[in-house]
């Protein structure tokens, strides 16, 4: 796993074995990430990223100058895989939180400009992410909601769809209000 742009470009990152987490691939992220170097501005954006696995998504927020990261995971081997990572690499604005992604975003106190998540793809009640962004209102306005899942999963009707994008077997869903 390779950090693909900004201050870390190029770093690897290697996850230890027992890490059962499914990394975004590299192509899929660095599609995902051009396409939001047109939408965001990285400087001024606080980050939720929830699944975190094994950071990966929230090394590429903190490589571009995100303000602050927050990567949820539950797994406590991913858990700490995220918090020594962040302190080899010399992250100080990426703060992980061991916790339920359900349970946190029921009891969240703030607000981002981006959320991405990215649940295990056969995770029954994933879905469940995007009602609840929008239920709690955790999303500041003109923020975006990113569900990363499978082919088999559709959300054009959804009242706050605003676009799909593939890039091989992976899928984005965004979202605004």
């Amino acid at each position: 796993m390779r950090i693909i742009s900004g201050i870390y470009r190029g770093r690897t990152i290697e996850p230890p074995r027992n890490l059962r987490a499914r990394p975004t691939t590299d192509f899929a992220k660095e599609n995902l990430f051009n396409v939001l170097n047109n939408l965001i501005d990285y400087e001024a954006c606080d980050v939720l990223d929830l699944f975190a696995g094994t950071g990966s998504i929230s090394y590429e927020f903190a490589s571009r100058g995100a303000r602050s990261i927050t990567s949820v995971e539950i797994n406590p081997v991913h858990y700490n895989f995220i918090r020594q990572t962040a302190r080899k690499l010399g992250i100080e604005h990426l703060y992980p939180v061991k916790a339920n992604v359900f349970l946190y975003l029921k009891s969240c106190p703030k607000q981002f400009d981006l959320i991405f998540s990215d649940a295990p793809y056969d995770l029954e009640g994933s879905e469940s992410v995007i009602d609840l962004v929008f239920e709690r209102d955790l999303l500041r306005p003109e923020g975006i909601l990113i569900f990363e899942h499978s082919a088999d999963k559709e959300f054009s009707t959804h009242p706050c769809f605003w676009q799909t994008r593939s890039y091989g077997s992976v899928h984005f869903t965004f979202f605004r209000r």
